[in-house]
């Protein structure tokens, strides 16, 4: 498995980290092994945000992978936090708690790439 992890809420980290799981899917043969995103930190709290040209960007890169079906989670306990439960799960992301996530990734052997 190979984890796109973004975490870091720069133009950079954001703009990249949420583009380049849509190039790889799009490169990938057959028996490459399965693609996620998972959203975190400073990147989770510009999910669902409009406030700057960069949310918008981002967000709609976002909803691109699951257009492509490529899974995107983000931390549940997080989603709560922010009272974004509801919206980000409406919108197609799964959410479960970010430590559960990175111990399953461990536990399969994930090849991690950070943004």
């Amino acid at each position: 498995m190979t984890v796109v992890h973004l975490f870091h809420d720069d133009p950079d980290s954001l703009l990249i980290g949420s583009r380049l799981p849509r190039r790889m899917a799009e490169a990938a043969s057959p028996d490459d092994p399965p693609l996620e995103v998972f959203v975190f930190g400073a990147a989770q709290r510009r999910l669902g945000r409009d406030d700057t040209d960069l949310d918008r960007r981002f967000n709609a890169q976002v909803d691109d992978l699951l257009a492509a079906g490529i899974p995107v989670g983000a931390c549940l306990t997080l989603a709560r936090a922010d009272g974004l439960e509801d919206a980000l799960t409406t919108r197609g992301l799964t959410l479960t708690v970010a430590r559960d996530a990175f111990l399953r990734y461990a536990r399969e052997g994930a090849t991690v790439i950070g943004f």
